[in-house]
């Protein structure tokens, strides 16, 4: 197994020396603060959602971040007009399958996604990962119903059916593929109270599949850089307010060094 302490130090130093651009199709609740986070670690956003212009945007990004949180039939046909652009041009896709499951629209989209793309990472919480490997997760809008370890047998199932890796996020996150789990240790309890942190982390993990050619490395790392983040920024915070600032911070902040003594994994 790779030295996964190592890798985040060195993944997050290539990050912020070459800037890659991410190319974001993702949800009016986020955006503008995807686009912080990501500018924050020393990444270079995009939002670009139109049909028109998805594919020519997709060929100067480093990975493509698809977000369903506020699907449209418009903006389902643009994620998989930029995937299948970016499965052509060998671009790593992350899918953040936002409340999959919680109605027919999302789990179709998910799932056409999916069966239309080479998708790199797939990475949702426990219920989002449910419904789409048993079609029996559900969710409480986009919030989950079940815990990490709930899902982790469909994790693994799911990534050796769809040839990708699955990161399911949570007090400890779960990333596999289907041969190899890692557990990744880290992150702060007000995390979940801020709005897009769970797609902040998806957008991370594509800035590290920027840098990194294994989706589970990438997908590994990007979580615990995110969460040494939400460490660092939850012991000066107060509240969900000055955190959401703290954590634009830290990602700006965190050298590798201190990255790479923060991490925590386990292997198996």
């Amino acid at each position: 197994m790779l030295d996964l302490v190592d890798r985040t130090a060195a993944n997050i130093q290539k990050i912020r020396e070459s800037k890659p651009l991410i190319h974001n199709i993702t949800n009016f609740v986020v955006m503008n603060y995807t686009a912080n986070v990501l500018l924050a670690m020393g990444a270079s956003p995009v939002m670009a959602h139109a049909e028109a212009e998805v594919e020519e945007m997709v060929g100067f990004a480093g990975a493509l971040v698809l977000n369903i949180g506020t699907l449209t039939d418009p903006w389902v046909d643009a994620m998989v007009l930029a995937g299948k652009r970016a499965t052509t041009l060998g671009k790593p896709i992350v899918l953040d399958p936002v409340g999959a499951g919680a109605t027919a629209l999302r789990t179709a989209a998910a799932k056409r996604i999916l069966a239309e793309t080479t998708v790199s990472v797939v990475r949702g919480n426990a219920s989002e990962i449910l419904s789409l490997g048993t079609g029996q997760g559900g969710g409480k809008g986009v919030d989950s119903l079940h815990a990490v370890d709930d899902a982790g047998e469909t994790a693994r199932q799911l990534a050796l059916t769809l040839g990708t890796t699955v990161a399911i996020t949570g007090p400890t996150d779960l990333v596999t593929d289907g041969k190899r789990l890692v557990r990744v240790t880290g992150g702060h309890h007000l995390m979940p109270m801020v709005t897009g942190t769970g797609c902040s982390a998806t957008a991370i993990i594509g800035a590290f599949l920027a840098v990194d050619p294994d989706p589970l490395s990438a997908a590994a790392t990007g979580l615990a850089f995110f969460g040494a983040a939400g460490e660092r920024a939850g012991a000066a915070a107060s509240g969900p307010g000055t955190f959401m600032i703290n954590l634009l911070d830290a990602l700006y902040c965190l050298s590798p060094d201190e990255v790479a003594e923060r991490c925590l994994f386990t292997v198996t």
